[in-house]
């Protein structure tokens, strides 16, 4: 039996852009959609499914940011900063804004620069306030004892 050899088609570098372009285009109105994030309340539970009697898979320190994904029945399905995947009550969530540093260490600053004077440090996983939301880099915070200052978005999870 003789084996043929299939040639796979080349596309084109200028073809294969207007292609997701026209995608992208087609999306427009799904990919506008902002991202909700949201808070835990109190010692929040979050469960495999979105029933109370589901096994609960662990909590949510209070204060810490989740990404709402979906809604259903008063029940909200969440992205917990690590990127997992599970169910809260909506009422266990409040519209705080906070955000958790993500980095090993990270200097807020006085100012949005980074030439500018630390106003104080924060370690991975320490919740803050978000002030004013991310503006060229940099987003404004409160520490939970009252100290203010900007820190690099890149550093932060929750916007």
């Amino acid at each position: 039996m003789k084996r043929t050899r299939r040639t796979i088609p080349r596309v084109q570098p200028a073809l294969a852009a207007l292609a997701f372009a026209a995608l992208g285009a087609a999306a427009g109105p799904v990919a506008a959609q902002a991202i909700e994030y949201r808070s835990a309340g109190g010692s929040t539970l979050v469960r495999e499914q979105p029933l109370p009697t589901a096994r609960a898979l662990y909590r949510l320190r209070p204060g810490t940011p989740v990404e709402v994904v979906v809604r259903q029945n008063g029940w909200v399905r969440v992205r917990d900063p690590e990127g997992g995947l599970a169910w809260v009550e909506t009422s266990a969530l409040n519209n705080r804004r906070t955000v958790i540093v993500t980095a090993e260490r990270a200097f807020v600053r006085r100012q949005p620069q980074a030439s500018a004077t630390p106003a104080f440090e924060a370690t991975r996983q320490v919740v803050l306030e978000l002030i004013q939301p991310a503006e060229s880099g940099w987003a404004r915070v409160r520490h939970a004892e009252g100290f203010e200052g900007y820190v690099r978005a890149s550093e932060i999870w929750g916007l």
